[in-house]
């Protein structure tokens, strides 16, 4: 086949197919992505209707306060988290310390209009005795999203944070093997 007629058939084919299947993954791993970052931006912010949007009626945060269940539940947890606490900031100011949630290494895993997702996280603080940049925490989110009207909001988020109390030895959602039993051969 040569190149034009390739060309003929690909054009041919895009103009068969609708837009949605062509973009598809890619609009859907867009669209879940900045998600999580509209989350992740609100919560340092302390935008809890920004948090509450990204959520489900029914969806369900299980993280080191507990398990939150329905949306009222997580809004009330939410509401005093991150930015969301109340700070005292002294008469003329001009800053204030900070922390900044981060969000990486995506893994995205799409069937129709349910999705899996993994995602590493850390978050940065500046409010340290020598006003320097540290970090504060990090961990991974196991986190199941739907898409309901066409909108992708998370049904579940299961949040590790890997340096409090609730950290594991290992963790098969990121794909870790107990690292006591040896690897077969």
């Amino acid at each position: 086949m040569t190149k034009s007629m390739l060309a003929a058939a690909a054009a041919l084919l895009l103009a068969v197919l609708p837009a949605t299947s062509r973009a598809g993954y890619a609009d859907d791993r867009a669209e879940i992505m900045n998600l999580s970052n509209r989350y992740m931006v609100a919560v340092d912010a302390g935008d809890i209707e920004t948090v509450m949007s990204t959520w489900a009626d029914d969806g369900v945060l299980v993280w080191i306060y507990g398990t939150e269940v329905g949306k009222a539940a997580v809004r009330k947890a939410m509401s005093g988290f991150g930015g969301g606490k109340a700070v005292t900031i002294p008469d003329g100011a001009t800053s204030r310390p900070r922390t900044r949630h981060q969000i990486i290494n995506h893994v995205i895993d799409i069937e129709g209009n349910k999705a899996k997702t993994i995602a590493y996280w850390f978050a940065l603080t500046n409010n340290t005795p020598q006003k320097d940049v540290q970090l504060l925490y990090f961990g991974h989110y196991e986190d199941t999203l739907e898409k309901i009207n066409g909108k992708w909001l998370f049904k579940s988020r299961h949040v590790y944070n890997e340096t409090q109390v609730n950290r594991a030895l290992f963790y098969p959602g990121l794909g870790e093997k107990d690292p006591r039993v040896p690897a077969k051969k």
